[in-house]
């Protein structure tokens, strides 16, 4: 994997950045924990209904994703990097799966909000992609963003707060072990 860097000049703002990779939860429970993101918030993505609920995008009816909006310092943590970390916990190349979670709402999604976004995703596709790391294609969509829904407050921070649960013991908690075995240098002091 190329360890070029996709960091603007000092002193720049917060950028965000939407994806999508199965259960928001999963990914909301990691990236909150890299350095450099300020904000990581669980909504949905990539659909036609306005305002959707959970159990209206659970049908798999609305369009959207599970998606995860990033918050991040570009001067701690590139866009490259957050890719890099999410190709890492999910699988891009089931087409609408993840695990047991099955749907269009859980495609792995990059929906970028600039051209920068756009091209370093491509990119970080196809250095994976040469890097036949998973012996299958990517399916991962690339595609503009449009509008995010914030998801339901319940599902704001769920990990964190619901540890004990069994899906958070089974699922999440390997992922997280994982992405902190990986990038120990990307975490949180």
């Amino acid at each position: 994997m190329s360890q070029e860097s996709s960091r603007p000049d000092s002193h720049s703002e917060t950028q965000v950045a939407t994806l999508g990779g199965g259960c928001f939860w999963c990914l909301e429970a990691v990236c909150e924990q890299l350095s450099g993101v300020e904000r990581a918030e669980s909504g949905y993505a990539g659909g036609t209904v306005p305002n959707p609920t959970y159990h209206q995008v659970c049908t798999g009816t609305t369009g959207h994703a599970e998606v995860v909006q990033v918050t991040f310092d570009p001067d701690e943590i590139s866009f490259r990097e957050i890719l890099q970390v999410f190709f890492t916990i999910h699988d891009p190349t089931t087409l609408n799966r993840q695990g047991a979670d099955v749907g269009s709402q859980y495609r792995s999604v990059i929906f970028y909000h600039a051209e920068e976004q756009k091209r370093v995703s491509e990119a970080v596709i196809q250095e994976f992609e040469s890097e036949g790391i998973w012996g299958n294609p990517i399916v991962t969509e690339v595609t503009p963003f449009e509008e995010f829904y914030t998801a339901e407050g319940y599902h704001q921070e769920y990990y964190r707060n619901n540890q004990q649960q069994p899906y958070c013991q089974a699922i999440i908690a390997p992922k997280v072990a994982k992405f902190r075995k990986a990038f120990v240098d990307k975490l949180k002091q």
